[in-house]
């Protein structure tokens, strides 16, 4: 029979009975912890990581996180590796089980196996007395009193718990190896994320036609060139081809306000000589919160100081970097 319950009470209360538990494990970080950073930081092979079921996908999303911040990672499930897959651990590689208990009939058996072939053994683990504690080189200590399940079973708080100890450890290593966004970026290629990371002014610009007139040039061939390269701008260029300003639709609508006869005007007359510029080889996103900041439209891309080409806020959008 189905019993009435408060919904939002048991939700409230699984997530302080985890969040509790994660404050707990704050006070047993301790010179193991430090001691098993520092070996992995010096790994010529690489991290293999493995458990049996939650632990296992657990495992997974750490192999997901190391590998993305530059330390090289391998999942591993203990009940194959008993079954043939030991074959992908190298010599150099050393070896992370999680488990609750430590005390699994498959980690009894893998263990020895994996202590014989000489690899170091870490375990993140909540029985620090278990079989794998005791057998393990560094233990990640990941001790829970109860899971927030009602029956004490389901993996719940144990799994929640390992998670973010393992979301530590990946930080720690990111930190000490000097992992920067760029490095980042480089394990990131694909999406907005990937684009804020690696994508340059220098990517985009050279897609539009670099629209330019002369300090002399008629108003009409100022209107003509910025209608025909469809950017909302034109670089006014000197008899040498350095930029001296820039004129924007704003530029001629303000023009045609404050002149009632525009005969013998120029370029020159109404060109803002203070435009708003940005490096050519500067990261498209600093471009993009630029933009946003000034509340402008485009950018002029400037290498050496010369005048190369407009980065507008359309292009940036269609790059998906918002």
């Amino acid at each position: 029979m189905k019993l009435e319950k408060n919904i939002q009470i048991s939700a409230k209360k699984v997530l302080k009975q985890e969040a509790e538990a994660i404050y707990k494990i704050v006070d047993l970080i301790d010179d193991s912890f430090e001691k098993c950073v520092n070996h992995i930081l010096t790994l010529q092979g690489r991290l293999v990581i493995t458990g049996i079921g939650k632990s296992a996908i657990i495992a997974q999303k750490m192999v997901a996180t190391l590998n993305s911040t530059g330390t090289p990672s391998l999942f591993m499930h203990a009940a194959d590796a008993i079954h043939g897959d030991l074959g992908m651990i190298l010599p150099q590689d050393s070896v992370l089980v999680i488990s609750k208990s430590g005390d699994t009939p498959e980690l009894k058996v893998l263990i020895p196996l994996i202590k014989r072939a000489g690899q170091k053994l870490i375990c993140m683990v909540s029985n620090t007395e278990s079989f794998l504690a005791k057998q393990s080189d560094f233990i990640l200590k990941a001790t829970i009193d109860n899971e927030a399940c009602p029956l004490n079973l389901a993996p719940t708080t144990s799994t929640t718990v390992s998670l973010a100890l393992g979301d530590a450890l990946a930080v720690c290593l990111l930190e000490q190896r000097g992992f920067t966004s760029a490095d980042f970026g480089k394990y990131h290629p694909g999406g907005a994320l990937g684009k804020k990371l690696y994508l340059k002014v220098n990517d985009i610009f050279p897609n539009n036609s670099f629209p330019t007139v002369q300090k002399k040039s008629s108003i009409k061939d100022v209107i003509v060139e910025i209608s025909a390269k469809r950017l909302g701008i034109t670089v006014v260029m000197d008899e040498k081809e350095n930029m001296v300003g820039v004129i924007t639709d704003g530029d001629i609508r303000r023009m045609l306000d404050k002149y009632d006869d525009l005969k013998g005007l120029v370029a020159e007359d109404i060109m803002n000589i203070t435009p708003k510029t940005i490096n050519y080889d500067e990261y498209a996103i600093n471009a993009l919160n630029y933009i946003q900041d000034k509340n402008i439209t485009q950018l002029v891309a400037l290498k050496n100081g010369k005048a190369v080409g407009v980065i507008h806020l359309h292009d940036l959008l269609k790059e998906g970097l918002i």
